[in-house]
């Protein structure tokens, strides 16, 4: 990480209170993002990448605990701000597309006034100004006729329409930073491939900063810059996208890899790799490596040892104790 990274994020903690005690969701999360670039944060379902992201947008629910040593968007020390300006800052500076459209758009009101109150709210133009503004919008992300659109309800549209709506809204203030959660998986594989090409094209056009979240290695090595992975609620390995996708160090990240099928190598019936074992519990401390119980190359330091994050001679950071000199070495 740089100090004059877009965004920084240095030691992010977020914790929960639970009957059976401290449920960590993140820990000691750490990255850095240059201005421009896309970073993807990669993990199963529960490793703690939607919880980062909300932690990062001030939009966890009132009963999380959140901690950071710094966390800083652009300048704007997020820690140090009051509810008030960070409201001012989301969606005038960074703005979050968020996994399902539908329970995203309010279904009370017609696509235009959705799209109209943020450039009300964050911009203050008049109304009339702002649903011009907003039929543009719609054009640019492809949705004609725009005119027609502004009238209508969510319901009355496609999942692929609602998502494209979702991105011409958080996109109308022309924020500097785009926080996507998994905005494709709701969406077939046509509607997918489509919506990854137009946050590309926007991306580079307007050159927004993007953290991108998904589970899906087949959409991270089409639009990321840079990768994060994430297990337990840990960042276990950073590298840019054809380091990690190419010679990954990290025994979780391999695993992932060997799940997905590669055109040309994986031969028809062969069987997929697979991670045995589950998550480890995220109630109470967490002693030694979280991916020790399903490691196949984990040593007796795995269970106590002190695994953090540490960073390589070529600027990658990786979370084990054995990456990546000897590694892939072990039986």
């Amino acid at each position: 990480m740089a100090e004059d990274d877009f965004v920084l994020v240095e030691g992010l903690n977020i914790d929960f209170a639970v009957p059976g005690g401290t449920l960590h969701a993140v820990r000691d999360a750490s990255f850095g993002i240059a201005k421009g670039e896309t970073l993807c944060i990669v993990g199963e379902s529960g490793s703690g990448k939607s919880m980062t992201a909300l932690g990062l947008m001030g939009l966890l629910p009132s009963n999380a605990q959140r901690s950071a040593r710094r966390l800083r968007v652009g300048g704007h020390d997020l820690m140090a701000m009051s509810r008030q300006k960070l409201s001012d800052l989301r969606g005038s500076e960074m703005a979050m597309i968020f996994q399902e459209p539908m329970t995203s758009l309010n279904p009370c009101y017609t696509v235009g006034n959705q799209m109209a109150e943020t450039l009300v709210r964050h911009r203050g133009v008049p109304w009339r100004s702002a649903l011009t503004t907003a039929r543009d919008w719609l054009e640019r992300v492809g949705i004609p006729p725009s005119a027609g659109r502004l009238g209508q309800y969510p319901h009355q549209l496609s999942g692929g329409l609602r998502q494209r709506v979702m991105i011409a809204m958080m996109l109308m203030c022309e924020p500097k930073l785009i926080i996507a959660d998994e905005p494709t998986t709701a969406l077939d594989v046509t509607i997918q491939a489509q919506v990854l090409h137009l946050l590309a094209r926007l991306q580079r056009e307007m050159g927004i900063t993007m953290i991108f979240i998904t589970h899906d290695l087949g959409v991270v090595s089409r639009i990321a810059d840079r990768i994060a992975v994430m297990y337990a609620g840990q960042i276990v390995e950073t590298g840019t996208t054809r380091e990690v996708l190419t010679d990954a160090q990290h025994p979780y990240t391999r695993g992932l890899l060997d799940c997905v099928p590669v055109p040309g190598k994986t031969q028809r019936g062969a069987a997929l790799g697979t991670i045995p074992g589950t998550v480890p519990s995220l109630i109470g401390r967490l002693d030694g490596c979280g991916f020790a119980g399903r490691c196949r190359h984990a040593a007796p330091a795995c269970l106590t040892g002190l695994t953090a994050l540490a960073e390589r001679d070529n600027g990658r950071q990786v979370r084990c104790l054995f990456a990546p000199a000897t590694l892939w070495g072990r039986a």
